[in-house]
């Protein structure tokens, strides 16, 4: 499973956000790995209808309804199609109390991916969350184009997933060869969450298949 994490780059959102949509579709039909674009709740709606494919959004907010302007609700999201999201990114962080208590009244059926960004989370006040996906994201990592996970935290990966036996464990920050994809998959890790290596690319489509192909030929 891969997570494209659009962000809100000037080219991945709009008609870019679409374009790459069409990309994440066209690559996970031809690799036959499940990738899923996280995308901005004003572009999740346009995906969904132009293309039906499945999407999740960047993040919801704690208020599911009622007298909350501005609000991001999760219920809202399910009802109009969008099949999950990302909880507590490093760069759209949730206070742990309401985190789980988000969780405690969760939407049934709507995906949750809960990011943590140190084992120590996971030891903590994670320890006994029970989200769909677990991903594990050093914010240090985020965006570099030299050091990922896979080559600075490998112990940790396979930590992560001692930590959650039940839950599939994506690794994100700083994944950007076949090798990161390998390895944390080698570890026990079920898929990747990436950003800015394919949605920053020049040829974000070739960037992506790359990747989707470090699921085969595993050694």
């Amino acid at each position: 499973m891969i997570i494209v994490n659009f962000k809100i780059y000037e080219k991945s959102f709009g008609d870019g956000a679409l374009k790459l949509a069409e990309i994440c579709q066209k690559v996970a039909k031809k690799t036959k790995i499940e990738i899923i674009p996280a995308v901005s709740a004003l572009d999740a709606i346009k995906i969904k209808e132009n293309l039906g494919m499945e999407v999740f959004l960047q993040g919801v907010d704690g208020i599911f309804e009622g007298a909350a302007t501005g609000s991001i609700s999760p219920i809202q999201a399910k009802k109009a199609g969008i099949s999950g999201t990302l909880l507590n990114h490093s760069e759209r962080k949730l206070k742990p109390g309401t985190l789980k208590k988000m969780l405690g009244n969760w939407p049934k059926d709507f995906k949750v991916v809960v990011c943590l960004n140190s084992l120590g989370q996971a030891e903590g006040w994670a320890k006994n969350i029970q989200p769909d996906f677990i991903a594990y994201e050093p914010k240090y990592l985020i965006g570099s184009k030299d050091k990922s996970v896979a080559t600075e935290k490998p112990e940790v990966i396979k930590k992560m997933v001692e930590k959650y036996p039940k839950i599939p464990v994506l690794v994100g920050a700083g994944v950007h060869s076949v090798e990161d994809v390998k390895v944390s998959l080698k570890l026990g890790a079920k898929g990747i969450l990436i950003s800015s290596y394919i949605v920053k690319a020049k040829d974000p489509e070739k960037k992506l298949e790359e990747l989707a192909n470090g699921w085969y030929n595993l050694k």
